[in-house]
């Protein structure tokens, strides 16, 4: 989520409340209807209880203790017991489920929201900072889980504990539950400024919770440039305005829900006040129906005080949610056509035809470029930085989608088959090394999980990582750490490069494969990677032009436009921008030796 999208998801409370309600009792309360419903009844019994207790009070204190009736003194207790009985039990079954219905909340909201960021254009990806949908994974679930099963369904608990005890008062004595009743819009208004400004408060105080969670992950991630730079007290600075700015809407928050309570509260005392001054001043009334009432009402300001504080939180689970279904909202670019047909690759021949491309509208990465790799062939890219090498790479899978022209695979446009049919049929290696915090074993095998040992032992030895992989202390159970931190970055690209042998795709894609890489270990993977392009078709980008010149054809790359093609030898003889390229890389090497 970037920084204009939660600016333009900050809600606003009237407009959206209703609408975001009714989204959320559809898309999270309804799958668990069922229990929910138990949930209510076991409210709704343990309000009917509350309310009988106060109504107990009439006969215990008008016929037991004034009276001393025996039928009273005898049947008030069992009554009393029954009512402590039936509401704990009540009670039990209301925590239990509501606390798992909460928890599943939480769970489903992350499940889904993981599911939907995970197929989610790679653009857009690269787009939002890690930082800030970890903070949206962790936080808004939580909000969104206290908006859910305490703010909705406990408003359910406490209206249905308010409409008994109401019911009681007006069965006691109708014109005093009148006096009572006329507070009630005062605590209504009270408690619906002070939700404004807790969801306003909440809202701002996840955008600050996004920011620190980025510069947490920032500055961890590049602890050692930090370090290297001097630049820890800069960081430890941005890092407490982070905090501070965050805790500043925090207590926006604190403050509003601290007043809802006691604002109810006060208001309800000047009811009850009242109520003892003309009962006190009337002959007609018997002193357990006075107290009765005044329990009644009394029990009746615990629920208002609930909803008043109960109201806040709902605010902050509703903005909350509206970050949410912002992000499960966004719908990814990169779709299959509706009737998608599985690829079938037979050579494994790629060509562009006519193929435009831009990241954004100022900035084009490629135009008009028309090329074929030939089924079974090694074609190379080459050209300076942002020549358009990557691009033309990632619109193969449909990490991207060209603007004009078409990609195909053995003449199958890639926009009219299925992701995974085009995917399963392409191996990557990139220059960015993307190892996951488990096993060496689990990491080769990542392509093909159903793997053996013996065949990822194979592709590791092809990879020339099996010697080093061995002489670790777990072997292939050795664990590699956050990205392989434990490893060598010459270590972490075989193993890289070992887990597109293991896929076994008629399509390799190789940036960079090599870059990380000793002589001694670029002679063995180099070696290893001509075994493995006989009779595959291999797309190369590689910087160093001395890796690709035994390429059968090479593609030279300038500004987006494809400027020559040909071998090395007859791009030699052309003397144009590759010979110039060649000759610039060469000088450069033979000063460094």
């Amino acid at each position: 989520m970037t920084d204009s999208t939660a600016s333009r998801s900050t809600p606003a409370p009237d407009a959206s409340s209703a609408r975001l309600i009714r989204r959320l009792l559809a898309e999270q309360v309804r799958p668990h209807v069922g229990s929910l419903t138990f949930a209510l009844l076991s409210m709704a019994i343990v309000a009917a209880m509350t309310a009988a207790t106060a109504w107990l009070l009439k006969p215990a204190i008008d016929r037991v203790f004034t009276d001393r009736d025996p039928y009273w003194t005898m049947v008030v207790p069992l009554m009393v017991v029954v009512v402590v009985v039936v509401k704990a039990i009540a009670s039990y079954f209301e925590g239990t489920l509501m606390t798992r219905f909460g928890e599943r909340i939480i769970a489903d909201t992350q499940i889904r929201m993981y599911a939907h960021l995970i197929r989610a254009d790679l653009a857009w990806l690269h787009d939002s900072h890690s930082g800030k949908l970890i903070a949206s994974f962790l936080y808004d679930a939580t909000l969104l889980r206290e908006a859910i099963s305490k703010s909705l369904t406990g408003m359910v608990k406490e209206s249905f504990s308010l409409i008994f005890l109401t019911g009681v008062m007006f069965a006691m004595n109708w014109r005093f539950a009148l006096i009572v009743c006329v507070i009630f819009p005062f605590i209504g208004l009270t408690t619906r400024r002070l939700g404004r400004k807790a969801r306003k408060g909440s809202a701002r105080s996840q955008q600050e919770t996004g920011k620190f969670t980025t510069i947490l992950s920032e500055t961890f991630d590049g602890a050692r440039m930090v370090k290297a730079y001097g630049m820890e007290q800069r960081e430890i600075n941005r890092a407490r305005l982070s905090v501070e700015t965050r805790l500043t809407h925090i207590m926006k928050v604190v403050r509003a829900r601290a007043a809802a309570s006691p604002t109810a509260e006060g208001l309800g005392g000047i009811a009850v006040a009242v109520i003892i001054y003309i009962g006190g001043s009337s002959t007609t009334l018997t002193l357990g129906t006075l107290t009765a009432f005044i329990y009644a009402a009394l029990s009746a300001y615990q629920p208002l005080k609930s909803l008043a504080n109960l109201n806040t939180a709902l605010q902050e689970g509703l903005a909350a949610a509206e970050r949410i279904f912002a992000l499960l909202d966004i719908q990814p670019k990169i779709r299959e056509a509706e009737n998608a047909r599985t690829m079938t690759v037979t050579g494994g021949a790629i060509r562009l035809d006519d193929v435009s491309f831009r990241y954004t509208e100022d900035k084009s990465a490629l135009h008009r470029v028309s090329l074929t790799v030939p089924a079974g062939r090694k074609a190379a890219l080459v050209g300076a930085s942002g020549a358009g090498k990557s691009t033309i790479l990632n619109l193969i899978p449909r990490f991207y989608d060209a603007g004009e022209g078409r990609v195909t695979i053995d003449g199958q446009d890639v926009r009219e088959v299925s992701l995974a049919s085009l995917r399963r049929n392409i191996a990557l290696v990139s220059q960015e090394l993307t190892l996951f915090d488990d096993s060496i074993r689990a990491n080769i095998a990542y392509g093909r999980p159903e793997a053996d040992l013996a065949d990822i032992e194979a592709a590791a030895r092809h990879a020339a990582a099996h010697d080093f992989i061995m002489a670790l202390p777990e072997g292939y159970d050795t664990l590699v750490g956050e990205n392989g931190v434990k490893l060598s970055g010459g270590q972490r690209q075989r193993i890289a490069i070992a887990r597109a042998m293991l896929r076994d795709a008629p399509i390799l894609l190789l940036d960079e494969a090599t870059s990380a890489l000793d002589s001694e270990s670029e002679r063995l993977i180099q070696k290893a990677l001509t075994e493995l392009m006989k009779g595959r078709t291999t797309l190369v980008i590689a910087h160093r032009l001395s890796t690709v010149i035994d390429a059968d054809v090479i593609f030279v790359l300038d500004h987006g436009r494809l400027v020559e093609q040909g071998t090395h030898a007859e791009l030699l003889a052309r003397n144009g921008a590759y010979a110039r390229l060649y000759a610039t890389q060469f000088a450069a090497e033979a000063a460094v030796s």
